[in-house]
């Protein structure tokens, strides 16, 4: 339990970071947009009730920077966690636009032929693990780097607020140390998008205080973070983040980062998605059923093609090493993928990537029957 002179100290903290968001939203000689990247997670939630609180601290005369929440849905998210981000995002903007602030917010998805069920059910992909993560630069990265890209060309150069911190993981600390600031800046340049600017306002701050500050302030935007407070307490763990690039991406599907897509077969147990089930949230049992499926046929060659679909045969040290599951698999997968949507009673699948894997199952089937007359 925190004394009441440990809550000082941290709202005093917290006040000397809401400085520095100032100084830094007011600094004209880098006039640029920020870019907040919206996961919906504590360290998110938290960059963002920050910047929103100083935006309602400055006078509207100096509120002239841009500022776009940027969240991304990757179509397989863990469901409550997915949902809670949306909700927490509309009530964001909505908030924002009665109080004239110069907040906009977008959610990015993958294109229809690069969903996970368009590869896996579609194009035969096996179930990623982890010496084969398709799925992270797919879902994740590509679609939120082509939305920052794109303010990239509308506006010469951008600034992205992450929630990051060092206290998150020795990994996470080393990631960080390993990029240095511009000279007189708290602004790294990114290390994959040209004229992107990295800033990291809650770097030094401990999990501990980030969950201080959500529990004893409410957020500006109206309501509280109690349900934020429930997801985590619910779910056992923490987040995987939203991703931006290749350095990111050993906190996506690990043991410690446990609010993921809910088909992720790169961790040993989804944790997070047991722990719905566990407090009582049965409703997802037939989810870590069909995820656990997904992980027992990946690897049974009678599932998998000899070739890869460039057709090309692959061999490593005299074996052969499996393509991508057959038709009849994906088929397989694709049937007992839209029985579990029926016992669950939303949509997880949709009409466009059903119409994809159709096609492709189609262009295949004639592509392998001219590969056998050649």
């Amino acid at each position: 339990m925190s004394s009441v002179v440990d809550v000082i100290n941290i709202q005093t903290d917290f006040n000397a970071i809401r400085e520095e968001l100032i100084d830094e939203y007011l600094d004209q000689s880098q006039n640029f947009p920020w870019i907040v990247t919206f996961s919906g997670g504590k360290d998110s939630t938290l960059v963002a009730h920050l910047v929103f609180d100083i935006l309602l601290e400055l006078p509207p005369n100096l509120r002239t920077r841009q500022i776009y929440f940027v969240s991304n849905d990757t179509l397989v998210e863990s469901p409550l966690v997915v949902s809670h981000m949306k909700k927490t995002l509309a009530q964001i903007l909505k908030s924002a636009k009665i109080l004239k602030l110069p907040i906009d917010g977008e959610i990015t998805t993958p294109k229809v032929s690069e969903t996970f069920w368009s590869l896996l059910i579609g194009k035969g992909y096996p179930s990623p693990n982890r010496g084969m993560r398709w799925c992270t630069d797919r879902l994740k990265i590509q679609p939120t780097s082509q939305y920052i890209l794109n303010k990239v060309s509308e506006h010469g150069e951008v600034i992205l607020l992450l929630g990051v911190r060092k206290d998150e993981s020795t990994t996470r600390k080393a990631s960080i140390e390993s990029h240095q600031n511009l000279e007189n800046s708290n602004l790294t340049p990114h290390t994959s998008l040209k004229n992107a600017y990295v800033y990291r306002p809650i770097v030094d701050i401990s999990t501990d205080e980030v969950w201080e500050f959500l529990v004893f302030n409410n957020p500006p935007w109206g309501g509280s973070h109690r349900d934020l407070v429930q997801l985590y307490r619910d779910a056992k763990g923490g987040e995987c983040p939203l991703i931006l690039s290749e350095d990111d991406a050993p906190s996506c599907g690990t043991n410690s980062s446990r609010f993921g897509c809910w088909t992720c077969t790169v961790v040993t147990k989804d944790k997070s998605l047991q722990g719905f089930v566990d407090v009582g949230k049965t409703e997802f049992q037939p989810l870590l059923d069909f995820r656990d499926w997904l992980v027992e046929i990946r690897n049974d060659e009678k599932y998998r093609q000899y070739r890869r679909r460039n057709g090309q045969i692959t061999m490593k040290n005299g074996k052969l090493i499996p393509g991508p599951f057959t038709i009849e698999a994906r088929q397989m997968i694709f049937e007992r993928l839209m029985q579990v949507q029926d016992e669950f009673g939303e949509e997880l699948i949709s009409p466009a990537e059903i119409e994809f894997i159709k096609r492709t199952w189609a262009e295949d089937v004639i592509e392998n029957f001219e590969r056998s007359k050649a």
